[in-house]
């Protein structure tokens, strides 16, 4: 089992790509640079199995198209799943972003393969990890949990000492206390948390010292 890393894009977005003993992995948040992520997973002998998004901020889903194109030139298609809630933020690029980051308005929508429930369970690449709804940052955010391995993939939801900004359309303060605290904050103290920006912490570090921990 490993764990490939690649921050990418304008505002240095993480990607993420735990990799099986198989090789087989999954693409977590490619925001950008999306045949340079191809490139670097056929260097390194992985088979990526899923796209997972956080969200759909296009910072977080940018190099999607890319990488999938990247993929379909070799004949293997890849499936992406984000959260069902989060579709209209992919639709709309107000909430997603695009209409003030971007060179152009986009709907990123028909990106997605297949959406995921709240709570759901999946085992996909060999690992088995939870969908965890956290709305606040987008109204339909969410993080990933694989509780085998106590890895959190937290998006732009939970940060080192921080979180994520709820000045966006489609944000919400309230929201965003709530997923921390009554959901992530709830996961076993020695999760490694694997943040959409900067560097890694744990649950026990945030709900220690986190300044949204307790604010309820």
């Amino acid at each position: 089992m490993r764990m490939l890393h690649y921050v990418v894009g304008p505002i240095a977005t993480n990607c993420y790509i735990p990799v099986s003993d198989d090789d087989l992995g999954i693409v977590i948040d490619p925001g950008d640079s999306g045949r340079k992520i191809g490139q670097e997973l056929v260097k390194n002998n992985v088979r990526p199995q899923a796209i997972l998004l956080t969200h759909g901020h296009i910072d977080h889903v940018s190099g999607v198209g890319d990488l999938k194109d990247f993929f379909a030139e070799k004949g293997i298609d890849i499936p992406v799943y984000i959260m069902e809630d989060e579709l209209e933020t992919l639709r709309d690029p107000e909430i997603n972003l695009s209409a003030y980051m971007g060179q152009k308005s986009e709907d990123f929508s028909g990106l997605v393969t297949d959406t995921l429930e709240a709570d759901e369970e999946r085992t996909i690449a060999g690992f088995t990890f939870r969908t965890i709804p956290t709305p606040g940052h987008t109204p339909g955010g969410c993080s990933y949990y694989f509780p085998e391995q106590k890895w959190l993939f937290s998006g732009d939801t939970l940060f080192c000492a921080s979180a994520g900004r709820t000045d966006f359309k489609g944000s919400s303060t309230s929201q965003l206390v709530h997923s921390l605290n009554d959901r992530l904050f709830k996961l076993p103290d020695d999760v490694v948390v694997y943040p959409g920006h900067d560097r890694g912490t744990t649950i026990g570090f945030e709900k220690a010292g986190n300044p949204y921990s307790g604010m309820l």
